[in-house]
């Protein structure tokens, strides 16, 4: 069963020039295995946390560095969810997270589902 549906899409070249003039947003906004990641890849990975957030109803106080997500060679990404992210989903029952992302002509695009058994 469905719990939510989010989507976000990011202008990378604007996501990238905010995180250079306020470098204190990449701690801030992702995990250590997350922050080194190309352009076009952080731009996505940002989107994919708002999608979350958004799938999980968007709650006041969820931290970002509480959503990794992971790419799988061959698969769709990886979810994984600690904190005030995964007390969140325990909340609404979600056993699982469908995760889309993409990024061509400058734009990083990103599309969750969370699912409940």
């Amino acid at each position: 069963m469905i719990v939510g549906v989010g989507i976000d899409v990011v202008d990378v070249a604007r996501f990238i020039a905010t995180v250079e003039r306020v470098p204190a947003l990449r701690t801030r906004l992702f995990t250590p295995e997350e922050r080194d990641l190309p352009d076009a890849s952080l731009a996505a990975r940002f989107a994919a946390k708002e999608a979350i957030a958004k799938a999980l109803g968007a709650p006041a106080g969820m931290r970002w560095q509480d959503a990794t997500v992971r790419r799988v060679v061959g698969q769709q990404p990886v979810v994984e969810v600690t904190g005030t992210v995964r007390a969140r989903a325990d909340e609404l029952g979600v056993a699982r997270f469908h995760l889309s992302l993409s990024h061509d002509a400058g734009i990083a695009s990103a599309m969750c589902v969370a699912e409940r058994d």
